[in-house]
């Protein structure tokens, strides 16, 4: 039962964006649009499961005082991994993520559920906390790249829900609708917490 906690939890209780406020530069940076949100939400939490189950796993092997730079290793290795991938079979994904996609290394998301949850607990719980915060941080991308894209070009996914001669507010695909769509959607799902 435990094992459903640690996944349950990266949903809604401690997500990483709307909650935590963690990975900000891929959530703004990436999210103009829901496919985006999605490719990068899925590369990511890709790394933060198999970087958990393996950091779960070698906590006992690696010395303290190497521990962090251990980690950004075995991080690092999952990332080449997801780049390679997605250049190989979804180019033009790959493409529109760029430089976000080498940035994973660095998402603190992952460093810190490798620090603070697997480093401490044994290869399964690892990996459902991984899952279930690799899911709430997609579902986060996703939402907010939808938002972004209906509200910017009156589309997702690339299929439009409007007319052709439609007003669209233009200002949600660029940077700043970025904040403005992030904080009305932190600001919805901490109502949404407060009503339970």
């Amino acid at each position: 039962m435990s094992y459903f906690k640690d996944f349950k939890r990266g949903i809604l209780k401690e997500n990483p964006v709307f909650v935590m406020l963690l990975g900000m530069c891929p959530t703004l940076g990436v999210t103009t649009g829901a496919e985006n949100g999605l490719g990068m939400g899925l590369a990511t939490a890709f790394v933060l499961v198999l970087s958990n189950i393996f950091v779960s796993l070698m906590k006992n092997i690696i010395p303290d005082k190497v521990r962090i730079p251990a980690f950004i290793v075995i991080i690092a290795s999952f990332v080449t991994m997801v780049d390679l991938l997605m250049s190989a079979y979804l180019p033009a994904l790959h493409a529109k993520l760029g430089i976000f996609i080498p940035l994973i290394v660095v998402n603190c998301v992952i460093l810190g559920r490798a620090e603070g949850f697997a480093s401490k607990n044994n290869p399964l719980s690892s990996m459902m906390d991984g899952i279930g915060m690799g899911l709430g941080f997609t579902l986060a991308l996703t939402l907010l790249g939808s938002v972004r894209e209906l509200l910017g070009s009156g589309a997702i996914f690339s299929h439009s829900l409007v007319a052709e001669n439609a007003r669209t507010m233009l200002l949600f695909i660029m940077p700043p609708g970025a904040f403005l769509a992030l904080g009305f959607l932190i600001a919805a799902v901490n109502r949404l917490k407060g009503a339970k």
